[in-house]
């Protein structure tokens, strides 16, 4: 497109005028509605079309970036919540953990006295029998020595 005028360089300054002057008509010169040069005819229309389409793009970019951002702020929040949630309930499973094993030692410390309530009991019903049966000899020895004196009195007259 420019290249009438590289051509024009290497000669001089009048010649250059003289062989790229551009021949109009009558016709073209009484419409000056129209601009021999026009914004379309060197693209600059076309580069304003770009340009702000490139900005769209980039203003639809940077709008994509916030987005993730604020997606990427939101995840990391949430991730913060779920992480002091978790540490919370580990905090409750432990205590709930030390809640069990306080009931297992109390069942042991039970279930310990509870044996040893069984073998004081055992004892005594031991005693007990032990007991039961010197009374029994005691009473058949007391139930024997009434028969013999009912029997020595039986056998006496009677006076």
């Amino acid at each position: 497109m420019f290249e009438k005028f590289k051509k024009g360089e290497s000669t001089e300054d009048t010649g250059m005028m003289e062989q790229e002057k551009p021949k109009f008509t009558a016709e073209q010169v009484k419409t000056p509605e129209k601009p021999a040069v026009s914004d379309s005819d060197i693209g600059i229309g076309d580069l304003i079309n770009k340009r702000t389409k490139l900005e769209e793009a980039i203003d639809y970019v940077g709008l994509m970036i916030k987005n993730l951002k604020d997606k990427r702020t939101k995840l990391e929040k949430e991730i913060e919540d779920e992480s002091v949630d978790i540490k919370i309930l580990k905090e409750k499973l432990v205590k709930v953990s030390e809640y069990i094993e306080e009931e297992n030692q109390g069942i042991r410390d039970l279930s310990n006295k509870r044996s040893t309530v069984e073998r004081e009991a055992d004892e005594v019903g031991v005693l007990i029998n032990n007991l039961r049966n010197r009374l029994a000899n005691i009473d058949s020895v007391v139930e024997s020595e009434a028969n013999k004196v009912k029997t020595i009195k039986d056998s006496r007259p009677e006076a």
